[in-house]
């Protein structure tokens, strides 16, 4: 059964701890992800996710917000995807784009693996993701959390960029339940 979010969550604008959480500085949001719990992939899957990446790169790029979407395919594996959305005001609604582009592959961290710094995260892996091999988010490693135990409708992420065999810190972004994805 699939978790239905509290009926305040499925609206044009962002809730206030969804813009709150935005508002946090760097300090306080890397505290806040550290408290932060493993995502029950299971509640992700069918829905889209209204996006803010947070800091000084995402506002300077022009790529504040996003929706992101999950799905299962093969099986019981995980895939996600970004559609674009109108860069107006974050506490305006959310106008996303058709288009689904970056697709990652959504999983607990291994902790083997080379993308293991947190380990109580979903890492969504865009070198899995069946991107182009020229698409450049091919290198986009993202970590997710819940951030409220019991609460499903709110998660922040921290975004790497692998180079070789190094991660790159890129900014944290913000997640808040929009709407089931589409068919």
């Amino acid at each position: 059964m699939k978790h239905q979010p509290e009926k305040d969550t499925i609206r044009d604008t962002p809730s206030v701890r969804y813009l709150a959480l935005g508002r946090l500085s760097a300090r306080e949001l890397e505290e806040t992800f550290l408290r932060g719990t493993m995502p029950d992939l299971d509640a992700l899957v069918g829905w889209e996710f209204r996006g803010m990446n947070v800091g000084r790169l995402p506002t300077l790029a022009r790529i504040r917000k996003f929706v992101k979407g999950f799905e299962r395919r093969d099986g019981d594996k995980v895939y996600g995807y970004n559609r674009p959305v109108e860069q107006n005001r974050l506490d305006a609604p959310w106008h996303a784009g058709e288009r689904r582009f970056g697709w990652y592959r959504v999983s607990p961290v291994d902790p083997t693996a080379r993308d293991n710094a947190y380990l109580h995260a979903a890492l969504l892996d865009y070198g899995r993701g069946e991107n182009p091999l020229w698409d450049p988010s091919r290198g986009l490693r993202d970590y997710l959390v819940q951030v409220e135990v019991g609460d499903r409708d709110l998660y922040l992420g921290k975004a790497f960029y692998a180079v070789g065999p190094g991660r790159v810190p890129l900014s944290f972004f913000v997640l808040e339940r929009l709407r089931p994805a589409p068919g």
